[in-house]
């Protein structure tokens, strides 16, 4: 199995991988910037990549793959075996 994963691809040639340390486990996310603008690696820890909650792509597509961790989503309606959302009343 790899250590790393690719998240995304920016038009400009950056990429963001998950990254995992193979010792302990610890994820993070590895920032490779094109090569005009440096190209040297960066390691950043999850919490700090999601903490400023701007939603860029390269965080969507981090939280896209969490997602795929589970196999219902929030929600569900589970009595009849199918995946239907039930929708959350208002409370006024």
């Amino acid at each position: 199995m790899s250590d790393r994963r690719e998240l995304y691809q920016s038009p400009n040639g950056d990429s963001w991988h998950l990254g995992r340390e193979p010792e302990n486990g610890r994820a993070f996310v590895i920032h490779q910037p094109n090569g005009p603008s440096g190209g040297r690696l960066r390691h950043v820890e999850l919490g700090a990549f999601l903490s400023d909650g701007t939603g860029k792509p390269e965080q969507q597509a981090l939280l896209r793959l969490i997602g795929t961790l589970v196999d219902v989503p929030p929600y569900a309606d589970r009595t009849d075996g199918t995946e239907t959302a039930t929708m959350l009343s208002s409370v006024p």
